[in-house]
């Protein structure tokens, strides 16, 4: 029987529509976000749009070359978190780590947003449901990735096409157009009057940069290409620098040309394209795509955190069981994550895409910023041919990035940047204490050493016992077969007829020690956890806890759950082990 054939690797084509949804689907927001905070110094503002976007442009230049120089250094992909990793040290690369996950779950919460606004502008009798309409998205990509439906990036080839073709006809429509085919009625957005200044045009490249997302997704996925994996990944990546630019710059211009401004209810890129196609069936085409793109857009996040998750766990740096996949090979507790945190996101700003695009692009600046200090450090170190302007060019693109994002969080920190500022050091102190957590649980497990020879011990096995039952039958059974040393213990509740269940013992008289235990605070878990420390010194103890295991569904609300009261106290005591027997119903 011969072998199958090996899987191929991604193709530039292929890898931009799987990997560069997030950054193609950014031109749907970020021109937005431009002309919102221009619009503040009325049409004089507005014509500072091209050279805002043209700044931007320059720097998604300089980002894409220094990527493909990551790109040639890291072939086995993770970007900052795999620089950050090899030269920058632990720390900054969980800074790195932080700014990916703020990142991924703000790329669905505005990715969402974004979508949903787009269909609301085709039709705004769904303006009233935005938030219901975002949770029921966001619902079922998470949904769809739980059980491990994920679309191959050929999947995604139609709808990018489509898309990105759109995009460039609105462009060439609008640049042949002396007047738009038509305009885009309604209110104009309310914004505090500006005169034109720095501070106005800074905030404005600010908020434009969002448009930046994205752009390091190549150079995570490298090995995810086929062979030659460096030459196809940075291909790709050039190949979107120059899409992304293009796209950038044509809707800049046409909003120069037609004077689009802020209107509520609608999307700059609905206007670009009603006045560019009119209100026909291009421009639904249009709308329809962004919606499709933007979600898939979404759904990318849900491959990307879920797998950052897994190595930060396989690091100690997370929970393990952001490690622990399902049968079919989803990282369902990443998915879960992402998921609830971007849910929380779309109620805390109504589903507005404006009010989550500021929170964007700091957490990418700083991976951005982060890769180039490593990548720097990395030809310092390496001293590999041509070394010199390979690090004045990691270095110029440190410098703007990092600049791009003092700026930006100077310029949004009133507007809700500030809870980026105090999300990413939270989450970096938070990885730091899980680690140092994990690494005492493996001091206590004897990690790295061979550890002595295992030989038994005198064992105490202590049996909590209710009543005179087919249960207690069967947790002293097994209690016998682990030893001979079976101590049955029943703690005296308030109220109790102890006479009645001493006699009812008497006559059943198992062969087993009985000892009667008097309550002291109306619990069962401390009178027995008192008498197994006091009891038994030097002995290892076993404690077995006999349950009847309810149906499936709400009947596990029936039971008293003393188990897990005396299991909760039980744990706590050394050389104390709990042992559960759960008797299945018939």
């Amino acid at each position: 029987m011969s072998a199958p054939p090996p899987k191929r690797g991604l193709t530039v084509s292929t890898g931009l529509a799987g990997l560069s949804l997030d950054a193609m689907a950014s031109v749907s927001y970020g021109p937005e976000a431009i002309v919102l905070v221009l619009a503040a110094a009325g049409s004089a503002g507005l014509g500072f749009t091209l050279p805002v976007t043209a700044a931007i442009v320059v720097l998604l230049a300089v980002l894409i070359a220094s990527y493909r120089q990551v790109i040639a250094a890291f072939p086995n992909g993770g970007g900052a978190y795999a620089v950050a990793k090899e030269r920058l040290g632990h720390r900054t690369s969980l800074v790195a780590a932080a700014s990916l996950i703020v990142d991924y779950i703000l790329n669905v919460a505005v990715s969402i947003a974004a979508g949903v606004a787009a269909l609301t502008s085709a039709f705004p009798e769904l303006l009233p449901y935005t938030v219901w309409i975002c949770l029921a998205v966001l619902v079922g990509i998470t949904v769809l990735n739980l059980y491990g439906i994920r679309e191959s990036a050929r999947a995604f080839m139609a709808p990018t096409v489509v898309f990105v073709a759109g995009i460039f006809v609105v462009i060439i429509g609008g640049l042949l157009r002396a007047e738009p085919a038509s305009v885009a009625t309604g209110a104009a957005v309310a914004t505090d009057a500006h005169a034109i200044g720095i501070l106005l045009l800074l905030k404005a490249f600010s908020s434009g940069c969002a448009a930046l997302t994205g752009v390091e997704a190549i150079a995570n996925a490298v090995p995810s290409f086929a062979q030659p994996k460096v030459k196809r990944a940075q291909r790709a990546e050039v190949v979107l620098g120059a899409l992304l630019g293009l796209m950038l710059l044509g809707l800049a211009t046409l909003i120069q040309k037609f004077s689009i401004h802020p209107i509520e209810g609608t999307t700059v890129l609905s206007q670009l394209t009603e006045a560019a196609l009119g209100h026909g069936i291009g421009y639904y085409v249009v709308q329809f795509a962004t919606v499709i793109l933007l979600a898939l857009a979404a759904n990318t996040s849900y491959g990307g955190l879920p797998t950052l998750t897994k190595l930060l766990a396989d690091d100690n740096c997370l929970p393990h069981r952001f490690a622990v996949s399902s049968p079919r090979q989803v990282y369902r507790f990443g998915v879960l994550v992402l998921g609830g945190t971007s849910a929380l996101l779309l109620l805390a700003s109504d589903g507005n895409m404006n009010a989550l695009v500021p929170l964007f692009a700091i957490g990418v600046f700083v991976g951005f910023t982060i890769a180039q200090v490593g990548m720097v450090r990395h030809w310092r170190a390496t001293r590999a041919p041509g070394w010199q302007w390979r690090t004045a060019l990691n270095g110029f693109g440190a410098v703007l990035t990092f600049v791009a994002a003092i700026v930006t969080t100077t310029m949004k920190f009133a507007e809700g940047a500030w809870l980026i500022v105090l999300v990413l050091p939270l989450l970096v102190i938070a990885m730091e204490r899980i680690r140092r957590t994990y690494h005492r649980i493996d001091g206590c497990r004897g990690i790295g050493g061979v550890p002595q020879t295992p030989r038994p011990t005198e064992t105490a096995i202590v049996v909590p016992v209710s009543e005179v039952s087919e249960l207690s039958r069967e947790a002293l059974s097994a209690a016998m077969s682990l030893g001979r040393d079976v101590y049955a213990v029943h703690v005296c509740l308030p109220g109790e007829n102890i006479t009645v269940f001493t006699k009812e013992w008497e006559t059943w008289h198992p062969d087993v020690r009985l000892v009667l235990l008097e309550d002291g605070d109306c619990t069962v878990g401390g009178p027995v956890a008192h008498y197994v420390r006091d009891h038994f010194p030097g002995r290892r103890k076993v404690v077995v806890i006999a349950e009847v295991e309810p149906p499936a569904g709400w009947n596990h609300v029936l039971p008293s759950h003393r188990s897990d009261e005396l299991e909760r106290v039980l744990r706590k005591l050394p050389d104390t082990v709990v042992c559960h027997l759960r008797v299945q119903t018939a």
